[in-house]
């Protein structure tokens, strides 16, 4: 696909065509993110949510000073259940700890799991300690994708404290919850940690026992330094 110039990418989002305009936002990775974000804003109350998905990913990976309170205020406020959870990625992806917060009180206060799913995948990604308490209390969700991704989480902000609470997952029905696990284990340097890996690469699924590998070199090398 030939990158297409400011001017073309800008008439483009304006097109009635969906295409043209998913297209057209499409072409904004190859754009400096101060240059993106007139284009992107353009299209972030557009009639298609699957645009304005787009729109709302480009936010978290373009970072300007504007990105964070347009996707607190979109968070905040959208009716649309998949939009509040694009916009609760995307502050994951900014990594920026203003967000613990609002990510917070969105856990909280939503009752969509989808959204609460993505707050929890977030706050591992801006790797906040704060978040403790939250992803805790996610691991007992009726999701099972929650519970993965606070697992993952947990993983994510190094929550040594959490190693006794995600144990009990090495002995779940799903194969993902256990490689989140072993994935997991891998940035909590314990005893345990290397006692549940040892099991779990010893598990009948092959995604898991790799994970577990890896996880256990992982903190072999820890360990060395």
């Amino acid at each position: 696909m030939t990158a297409l110039s400011l001017e073309e990418i800008s008439a483009q989002l304006e097109s009635p065509n969906l295409r043209d305009r998913m297209v057209a936002l499409a072409n904004l990775r190859h754009v400096a993110s101060e240059d993106a974000l007139p284009l992107i804003k353009k299209v972030l109350n557009d009639d298609s949510l699957q645009l304005r998905s787009m729109a709302i990913f480009a936010l978290g990976v373009k970072p300007t000073p504007e990105s964070y309170p347009l996707l607190v205020k979109i968070l905040e406020n959208d009716p649309d259940y998949g939009i509040r959870a694009d916009a609760a990625g995307a502050l994951g992806y900014l990594g920026d700890a203003r967000a613990f917060e609002i990510l917070a009180r969105t856990f909280y206060e939503d009752t969509d799991w989808l959204v609460r799913f993505s707050v929890a995948v977030a706050l591992g990604n801006i790797k906040d300690p704060r978040a403790h308490a939250i992803l805790v209390q996610a691991l007992d969700s009726e999701e099972i994708v929650i519970q993965q991704a606070a697992i993952a989480a947990l993983g994510e902000i190094k929550d040594i404290e959490s190693v006794d609470l995600i144990l009990r997952f090495a002995q779940s029905d799903d194969w993902l919850v256990r490689q989140r696990l072993a994935e997991a284990l891998g940035n909590l340097p314990t005893p345990k940690s290397v006692s549940a890996l040892k099991y779990l690469e010893k598990d009948s699924h092959s995604h898991v026992a790799e994970a577990a590998r890896i996880s256990l070199e992982r903190l072999e090398a820890i360990n060395s330094q």
